[in-house]
């Protein structure tokens, strides 16, 4: 398994608790395995992004950046149409520098109810003349990198607090790590991705053999069994919600083929997807 360990594989000149790396591509990388050591911003300036972790996925072009917990991941990064480029600015930071942040203005919070793995948010004026200003202290030397960056992260931490309110603090305080919920969340907002169990185990930062225990210890029934009873579950969704023809639906369901897909179906609900189909409309 090819995973990219970040900042550490970028061979940056220091190993500061804040980072800076400017990140170009000319190619598109699909689902990168990536392992964040430390939060990072990721301020998006060129192509496309998309994030799997805990969360739902999400996709972003240029006027979004992402602020994304240390962890497990798994990125899409597109170039872009005109420019054929993919390019983001990296600030990278350690819990600590958020801990003494914290500290130093007095936040309180309650414990998280949620497991997020990464906030979302818009370019606004402030944030693209920020962005302008780390891509000038690149320009200079580590040293003056590492005084300047340290007065940078506290400036748009406070701007954030301001602009988005304190709570996307908590999100980044929160501890993933309870292995069980965090099994169950990758799951559930997974569950209909294309997603292999080798992807799955690494977003839930667990050996193949170790997710499939704990897979089967919470949901008493092995991952692909359970993944293929939940797609098809999605499937009976449709065809009674909406006119899709059963035959457009089996690679959602996960089958390779519509013949493997109707005898599965016709197992699980006792009647092949269109008379099923056909039952549910005239009921």
């Amino acid at each position: 398994m090819n995973i990219t360990s970040l900042p550490q594989d970028l061979s940056l000149k220091n190993t500061a608790s804040i980072q800076l790396f400017d990140y170009r591509i000319y190619n598109s990388l699909l689902k990168s395995k990536i392992s964040l050591t430390k939060n990072t911003f990721s301020f998006l300036k060129e192509g496309t992004k998309e994030v799997m972790a805990n969360d739902k996925p999400i996709t972003i072009e240029n006027n979004h950046f992402l602020i994304i917990k240390s962890g497990n991941c798994l990125m899409t990064e597109t170039i872009s149409n005109t420019k054929k480029t993919y390019h983001s600015i990296l600030l990278f930071f350690t819990d600590e520098m958020l801990l003494n942040f914290i500290e130093k203005y007095n936040f309180d919070f309650t414990n998280p109810q949620t497991m997020n793995s990464f906030i979302v948010c818009e370019y606004d004026n402030y944030i693209t003349h920020f962005v302008q200003s780390l891509e000038r202290i690149n320009q200079l030397s580590q040293q003056v990198q590492a005084q300047l960056l340290q007065a940078k992260f506290e400036e748009i931490m406070i701007y954030l607090v301001e602009k988005e309110g304190k709570d996307f603090l908590n999100t980044l305080l929160n501890n993933q790590d309870d292995k069980s919920l965090r099994l169950t969340t990758v799951v559930e907002n997974n569950k209909l991705k294309k997603l292999t169990l080798q992807e799955l185990a690494f977003l839930c930062s667990m050996s193949l053999s170790t997710f499939k225990r704990a897979f089967l210890k919470q949901y008493k029934e092995s991952p692909i069994k359970w993944f293929q009873s939940k797609r098809l579950e999605h499937v009976a969704f449709l065809l009674r919600t909406q006119k899709n023809r059963p035959i457009d639906l089996y690679e959602i369901a996960g089958y390779d083929n519509f013949s493997n897909f109707v005898q599965a179906f016709k197992k699980k609900y006792g009647n092949t997807p269109k008379q099923f189909q056909l039952e549910q409309l005239n009921f």
